[in-house]
């Protein structure tokens, strides 16, 4: 048989040993050379795969955490961000792929853009869980590994992902290119197989630096003691968290026993945090987590992320006394920021009971459990406690807890202290009194040893009381009591609780002087406005006035009043004085009393506000040149009263006609019998002390049971809410369409719709509900200008009295209408009426068309005439002049009331 089998039969058929050795060793070598070959084929395209899969990985971490990625993710356009720095990115790895998508898998960015926007293949469901994926996929681009990383944001979240992969066409080609590489390999091989074991020696003495068995084994001694002497915890498992090595201080530290190592981690019997920490598989860094007493920072490093065996390496710190000092120094902290919030949130309004409850609320719980707060009712009223010593009837303004059902005394409660008590003592002497352990009972359950056995039942058993001191007068005592918190008060703690209250007492002096300067104004305030209405039957009246809240801007200038006015008529008014204080409530009285006198001249309401304006603008002067004046201020300083607003209204209950004018004011708004609510349009004019512009009159006929209905801006406007005066109007309109039919159902409803929680502006409030004269109680007739008909109108108003039923009144009455009507014959103008009204008394009106007014003088014993007005002043109750648009009615009224013989 020929060939090449043939020749290695003969060869092999030597008798020569030496030539069958070497066929055999040359058969040996070429077996080996073609295993080798195979395997390092096979060993280049697994280590083509690692390589394609380590880049992968490598690629797709390092985008993952490219600065401005998670900016990009969150812009509005993150494809046109990320797109370009992809393809950047796979040019220069080498990649064949990057590809960003969302936590769902819409892609980003893609090697073909017209892909970008469809799902990705592959896994991504524990990348978008946070964790990462390896995987071979066949995609778009063909079988490739491809490696899926999470892109998290500042607090952890998934907010996208990154996958990077490399092709298998890619490998293979890489493969190839090795295969020649490989074959000459092989056969340099052959010929250096001899010189190979040489070689190696060599290498190796030389990697060693020529130690042998002894000094290896030293080497080995000196690596143990090193780990067993440091003072870290090194504890290292294997990858079923199995202990392999514990060194002397871990087994310290853990307590570990003499045979742990080969136990599972839970094995140990040590702290399961740390046991799941050994288990995770996942590397942390100074986990702190307890072992007995000891607080350790555990750290976890894996050992299998580069080929190395899997497992984990564990190193354990005693950092007790690190956390005890820096626990310190957060109560330290802590403490500060208390104070600095007492400062802040302490003393926000000039309110004494709202001060005490932001004193409670700010040390609970972070300084104790609960908190109460107790007052004398003199500091309540603004004023000083009078006097001092160890018995005191202080009333608990303020309490604040984690729980509500405690045995303390609920706010509002009026206690008498007796003298051993801790509140009394500390009230007596000034001093923070520090109750340790309440379960002692040292004295202080002597105020109700009852329910101070309740009290350390309920679990309370250490307590601080603090007096509230500022500026030398002592106004209260604050008591912080301890429950839930195991350890008690301190010596620290009463420094921090006497700190904490001496900065809050002096916010409740404050409040307290505002208190009883707020409590002055509203006296003030109070006695200048009316107590009482006038009797009257043309309307019927409900009205409400609140001042400010104290702490809130005070008592303002906001009044009202309502006007008898000749003729059954009624003038309403409501006003507003800017500014806050005692002032504005003096300035409030004189703009009131102007008004009571102006309206006695029965002006016209436009030019009863004019005569108001010119007021009001000298008095700005008067105080404009008070050299001794204060500074402006809610408290009485001096301030121009100029922007002072007033609503003038007259009703007449004959003709239903009511005509008003505003200066600056809100507008009224009027609610009519069948339930509409409307605004009408009353011409606005300037405030009150500006001058320059004429005031405006407008007149509305309002049908009998309608409701006019004044108020000031106090009511509209609630600045807590952002409701401004607009949407008060809106609001008010909507409540008067629903309000009640009387006036004090109207004030009622629209007090509980649109009253401020914390009125920060005085409210006024009038309801009035009009009513009409019917015809049988009115009657009036046109004079002719003629001294005959003189005669024929006093019978036929004594004809009309008679049939009213006053024929006692009707001599009187004829008597006055006489002398009123002859004064208009001989010196006014035509035309002339006559008006008798029957109302709560008897009103008998002479109208002519001149405008001068007659004068009451006293005539002497020569004159013929000049007598007429002076019996009507005798005889009338009262008399006057108004004027009108055609001239002026002289008017007189009789008293109806029975006279005494």
């Amino acid at each position: 048989m020929a060939g090449p089998f043939g020749r290695w039969r003969s060869l092999l058929s030597s008798r020569a040993v030496a030539s069958q050795v070497f066929a055999l060793q040359v058969a040996v070598v070429v077996l080996l050379i073609v295993a080798t070959v195979v395997a390092l084929v096979l060993q280049s395209r697994t280590d083509g795969e690692r390589e394609a899969r380590q880049r992968a990985v490598a690629v797709a971490e390092t985008f993952a955490r490219t600065p401005g990625m998670v900016g990009a993710l969150s812009g509005s356009a993150p494809s046109t961000d990320l797109q370009p720095r992809a393809e950047e990115l796979r040019a220069a790895s080498g990649v064949d792929y990057v590809v960003v998508m969302t936590p769902d898998g819409r892609r980003l960015t893609h090697p073909e853009p017209q892909r970008i926007g469809r799902p990705f293949v592959g896994t991504i469901a524990p990348a978008a869980a946070g964790g990462t994926v390896t995987e071979t996929v066949t995609g778009t681009l063909g079988r490739a590994v491809q490696h899926v990383v999470p892109v998290t944001d500042a607090s952890g979240r998934v907010i996208g992902l990154v996958s990077a992969g490399v092709t298998i066409e890619r490998i293979s080609g890489v493969v190839e290119e090795q295969l020649p590489v490989l074959f000459g390999a092989s056969a340099a091989a052959l010929g250096l197989a001899t010189a190979g074991t040489a070689l190696v020696s060599r290498r190796l003495r030389h990697q060693t630096h020529g130690l042998g068995p002894a000094e290896m084994s030293r080497m080995y001694e000196h690596h143990d003691a090193v780990l067993h002497a440091v003072r870290e915890g090194v504890l290292i498992v294997d990858g079923e968290h199995r202990l392999l090595l514990a060194n002397d201080e871990a087994r310290r530290l853990l307590g570990l026993p003499p045979d742990a190592e080969g136990r599972h981690a839970r094995d140990l019997g040590i702290e399961p945090g740390v046991a799941r920490l050994l288990e995770s598989g996942q590397p942390v860094t100074d986990r702190v987590h307890a072992a007995g007493e000891r607080q350790l920072a555990v750290s976890v490093r894996l050992t299998g992320g580069d080929g190395g065996p899997p497992g984990a390496v564990a190193t354990l710190r005693d950092t007790t006394e690190l956390q005890l000092v820096s626990g310190r120094a957060d109560v330290a902290q802590g403490r500060l920021k208390l104070l600095y919030d007492a400062g802040v949130e302490v003393g926000t309004t000039l309110d004494v009971v709202r001060t005490s409850e932001e004193l409670a609320r700010l040390a609970v719980p972070r300084f104790a459990d609960f908190v109460t707060v107790d007052l004398p009712d003199a500091v309540l009223r603004g004023e000083e406690p009078a006097g001092s010593g160890p018995v005191r009837h202080m009333r608990r303004v303020a309490y604040a807890g984690i729980r509500d059902d405690t045995p303390l005394h609920p706010p509002g409660t009026l206690i008498r202290f007796v003298p051993d008590t801790p509140q009394a003592r500390g009230f007596g002497t000034g001093r923070a009194v520090l109750e340790a352990d309440m379960t002692a009972f040292h004295g202080w359950q002597q105020q109700e040893p009852a329910r101070a056995r309740r009290l350390v039942e309920y679990g309370i058993h250490s307590m601080i009381v603090a007096p509230l001191r500022a500026r030398g007068v002592i106004m209260g005592v604050a008591t912080f009591w301890r429950a839930d918190e195991p350890e008690p008060f301190d010596d620290g703690d009463v420094s921090l609780a006497e700190e904490l209250v001496a900065r809050a007492a002096v916010s409740i002096d404050n409040a307290r002087r505002y208190t009883r300067e707020h409590a002055m104004a509203v006296t003030l305030q109070r006695s200048l406005l009316p107590r009482s209405l006038p009797e009257h039957t043309a309307l019927d009246i409900a009205h409400r006035y609140l001042p400010a809240q104290a702490g809130r801007g005070g008592v303002g200038g906001d009044w009202f009043d309502v006007i008898p006015l000749p003729g059954s008529r009624v003038a309403l008014v409501v006003g507003d004085v800017v500014g806050h204080g005692v002032r504005a409530a003096a300035t409030m009285g004189r703009l009131r009393t102007a008004v009571h006198n102006f309206s006695t001249l029965d002006l016209a309401p436009d030019e009863l506000l004019w005569h108001m304006d010119e007021l009001v603008a000298r008095i700005d002067q008067e105080e404009s040149g008070d050299g001794d004046a204060g500074p402006a201020d809610g408290a009485g300083g001096a301030t121009a009263i100029t922007g002072a607003t007033c609503l003038y209204a007259v009703y007449d209950p004959v003709s239903g006609v009511c005509t008003m004018a505003r200066a600056g004011h809100v507008g009224p708004a009027v609610v009519y019998p069948d339930g509409r609510a409307v605004f009408p349009g009353v011409p606005a004019g300037p405030p009150l002390g500006l001058g320059g512009l004429p005031f405006e009159t407008a007149e509305i006929r309002l049908p009998e049971g309608s409701s006019l209905v004044l108020y000031t801006d106090g009511l509209l406007e609630d600045r807590d809410l952002d409701r401004d005066i607009d949407e008060g109007m809106e609001l008010l309109g909507r409540t008067l369409a629903r309000a009640g039919r009387t006036p004090e159902e109207t004030c009622r409803t629209v007090m509980d719709a649109l009253l401020p929680e914390r009125p920060r502006d005085d409210i006024a409030l009038v309801v009035a509900r009009t009513r009409r004269l019917t015809a049988d109680r009115t009657t009036a007739w046109d004079v002719p200008p003629e001294p005959e008909a003189v005669g024929r109108v006093r019978a036929q108003a004594g004809r009309t009295l008679e049939a009213w039923g006053l024929a006692e009144e009707a001599f009187t009455a004829e008597l006055i209408i006489g002398e009123l009507v002859t004064n208009a014959i001989r010196h006014a103008t035509a035309p002339i009426r006559v008006r008798l009204i029957r109302d709560r008394s008897l009103v008998c009106e002479v109208g002519d068309g001149s405008s001068t007014a007659p004068h009451l003088r006293l005539a002497t014993e020569t004159d013929e005439g000049g007598r007429g007005l002076f019996l009507v002043s005798q005889l009338a109750e009262r008399w006057g002049t108004r004027y009108t648009g055609g001239g002026k009615v002289v008017w007189a009224e009789l008293s109806l009331r029975p006279r005494p013989r």
